[in-house]
This record gives structure tokens, sequence and C-alpha cells, in this order.
């Protein structure tokens, strides 16, 4: 992978932490940035070494939305960056166990889903436009109190991007999904906890120690194959009958009977151990 230019990446006790690094810029989104944190995510999601992906903010800004540079490219007729590389395939993350989902999920943030690794979104600040709908993706969210949120794109005579409006009314509802994405208002982080955006709001001193904590858990403590396999399990229920979504669970259960981390669970439980899980 060649340098990278507009993120930091930090490796330790199993955590990868990802920071968004253009905080002169409250960390705006560029087409750069794109596609280094997918390559950095998707390499995250294939070495062992990965058990949680933090993704972060420099500075005092989350990400502020699209670079207000790309913007004006476009009104003023400049063809949209798309790259082919905006979908995944099976061959992304190949050894990924559980149901296949990049069927079901296209779109520029779709290695987010597929990643078998979980992701935390830690809001240190603004998230705005593309930001949030990044953000959406993660599989964790925790915010600073007086982190802004706003969807942003009906003041910029723009529309819910990214899968948005199918994203959006199943984690808050709706009512808080037409409200927020129609007004375009900034509200801060203990409402967007109240209504399920985000898992926890925090003060801006306590944020990086509750997520640690958090990632720590779930790097250490359970199995990488189990959250692997739940991840998918969930993301592909979205469009599955009960019947569908009980064959796959039924399946899957069979499958981790025969696992490494099944065996070592059982075993540590009944040595009152910690267990070693390695994932296989």
């Amino acid at each position: 992978m060649t340098a990278l230019t507009t993120l930091l990446t930090d490796l330790q006790d199993g955590i990868l932490t990802i920071t968004l690094n253009r905080p002169d810029r409250l960390n705006a989104w560029t087409g750069t940035m794109q596609l280094e944190l997918r390559d950095v995510v998707i390499a995250a999601g294939n070495n062992a070494d990965v058990r949680c992906i933090v993704v972060t903010g420099a500075g005092r800004g989350f990400c502020a939305g699209a670079d207000m540079n790309t913007l004006q490219g476009i009104q003023e007729g400049e063809a949209r960056a798309e790259s082919a590389s905006d979908t995944i395939d099976k061959s992304a993350f190949p050894n990924a166990p559980g149901p296949d989902i990049t069927e079901q999920y296209a779109g520029r943030f779709s290695y987010m889903y597929a990643c078998p690794k979980p992701i935390i979104a830690a809001i240190n600040g603004p998230c705005a436009g593309i930001g949030l709908a990044f953000a959406l993706y993660a599989d964790l969210r925790f915010a600073a109190e007086d982190a802004k949120f706003t969807t942003a794109f009906a003041q910029r005579g723009l529309i819910a991007e990214h899968g948005m409006s199918w994203i959006l009314p199943r984690l808050v509802g709706e009512p808080n999904a037409l409200d927020i994405l129609m007004t375009a208002r900034v509200f801060l982080g203990p409402e967007a906890e109240e209504m399920g955006l985000v898992n926890k709001a925090l003060p801006q001193d306590d944020l990086m120690g509750h997520v640690t904590e958090v990632a720590t858990h779930l790097a250490k403590n359970v199995s990488p194959r189990s959250i692997a396999v739940m991840k998918r399990q969930v993301r592909a229920a979205y469009t599955q009958s009960f019947d569908e979504a009980l064959a796959i669970a039924d399946a899957e259960m069979k499958a981790s009977f025969e696992t490494f981390d099944f065996k070592e669970g059982v075993a540590s439980f009944v040595e009152r151990r910690p267990a070693a899980f390695k994932g296989e």
C-alpha cells in the first residue's frame, strides 16, 4: 500500500485506530480519503492481527462532509468522480465466514458491511453529510456530547445519498429520519443517542476511553469468527424472510460446532479461564 496522505493508522493490542487526518478542514471528505479508507479497512479485514477497527477524526472534528472544493467543482460542471472500486465483490474478503452479502449491498460503503471485523465510529466532533453517511455503516457509534450532527443535503440542494434513505429509518424510525433529512438541522450527541443514531453519547474527555474499553472487549473476550458471522447475519436479514434467516442461522450454527473458537469457548468456561480465541 502506498503512503497514506489523508489518514493516520495505529495498531495496538488488536485494535486498529484509523484517524481521518485533515484537521484544518475538519476532516472534510475527498476522493483520496475515500479510496485510502476503503483500502485500509479491506486490508484490516483480512489481517488476523486486527480484531477491531476504530475510526475517529483528528483535531476537533470527525468529518464535516464533502470538501467544498469538490462540491464547487461539481457545480461548475466537472464530472463527479465515481470509481469502479466503490463496489466490492467476494474477492475483497475471501476468507470471511458467514453469509455472503455482496449481492445485497452495493455502493460506496458496502465494504463496511462486508468487513468481517467490528467497526466502531468514535464521533469526536462535527459529523455532516457524507461523513454522517459513512458513520452509519459502522457497526457501533459513540459520540461526544458536544458533537454536532447534520445530514446537510437539503441545504445544498442534494438528496439522501449513499443509501441513507434506507439506513436511517431502520436506525432511528421514519419520523426521525424524515426530520433530520428534510430539515438538515443541527443536533447534538445526546439527541443522537435518544433517537438511536449512536449507541451512547459521552463527555468529550470520556469518549475515547469508553471506545477503547469496548474495542478491547471485542478484541480480547469474544470470538472473532462469531462476530464476523453475526455481523453478516444481521445485514443479510434486512432483505430476508424469517424462514430464510432461520435457515442461515441453522447452517451457521452447525458450522460453528466444528470450529476452534467453539471448542475454546466451551473449554475456557469449564476451566474458568480467559478464552484464547483465534477466529478459526
